[in-house]
């Protein structure tokens, strides 16, 4: 059995951040072979990654950067807020989505693919198990392109957004729109781009409501369409009101601006919605 010195465990501590009894444990085990020490320890975080393949992780870090015409908006999962503050886990996060930008990747497994300082953006995320002992997960990927995108992380790195408009030239409003996404939710960009089996779960349930108040069954259809109206004005983004001027839409809004100035797409993601 190989000798295994204090300044061994320390090395392979440095090299891995996993904890000192897990060093000692693997270098025992790989007979003192730093390179099979580290594969073991990797092999651990994946053993442990499955083992709490049932943990939930609803913590995590969101973020969205824009570098021109390409905006995206990551979240990388763990189980508890402690680990969602510390500054190592958002800066991994950070790195993993410079990447991802950098690479144009489009979809969440064409990040995961993705190479990081010489490894895999997979094996760096189940790396993480091993070293914190928490599932950690790379939980969600959108993109927007556009002639120009914005992004915005709100504070606590909990909810950040993207949007991209036809025109440059207005980073500003572009900021707007972004916090505009960040705080009222749209689910769409106008009702003609709300998805139909979300309309017809709508009108569903406001047929029942309307049942349920007693009105006339002839009437049932057309007081559910006006319920449906008003939840396309509080639900899409061009019909909202615009949160710092409620006289305007935020279409209209826009079009005060630039007649010609639209918004092409958007993304949000938020820890637990």
């Amino acid at each position: 059995m190989a000798n295994i010195s204090a300044a061994d465990v320390n090395k392979l501590r440095q090299m891995t951040g996993v904890g000192m009894m897990d060093c000692k444990n693997a270098l025992a085990e790989c007979e003192g072979d730093f390179e099979k020490a580290i594969d073991y320890l990797r092999q651990k975080g994946q053993k442990l990654a499955n083992k709490r393949a049932d943990r939930s992780a609803n913590e995590g870090v969101v973020l969205a950067k824009a570098n021109g015409k390409m905006g995206a908006v990551i979240m990388l999962n763990c189980e508890t807020d402690f680990v969602a503050k510390n500054q190592d886990f958002i800066n991994i996060t950070d790195s993993i989505l410079n990447a991802a930008l950098d690479k144009s990747a489009k979809t969440l497994d064409e990040v995961l693919a993705l190479d990081l300082n010489g490894s895999k953006i997979s094996d760096i995320v189940t790396d993480q198990v091993g070293k914190i002992g928490e599932k950690i997960e790379l939980g969600s990927y959108e993109i927007v392109e556009a002639a120009k995108v914005y992004a915005y992380v709100h504070q606590g790195n909990r909810l950040a957004t993207v949007v991209g408009f036809n025109k440059e030239g207005y980073d500003e409003i572009g900021k707007e729109i972004a916090m505009q996404i960040a705080a009222m939710a749209p689910i769409a960009l106008n009702k003609e781009s709300v998805p139909s089996d979300v309309i017809e779960r709508e009108l569903d349930v406001y047929r029942a409501q309307v049942r349920e108040e007693g009105k006339p069954e002839n009437m049932v259809e057309q007081i559910a369409a006006g319920k449906l109206n008003k939840f396309f004005k509080e639900s899409t983004l061009l019909s909202q009101e615009f949160i710092r001027d409620s006289k305007k839409t935020v279409e209209e809004y826009l079009k005060s601006i630039d007649s010609e100035l639209k918004v092409v797409g958007f993304k949000r993601l938020m820890l637990g919605a």
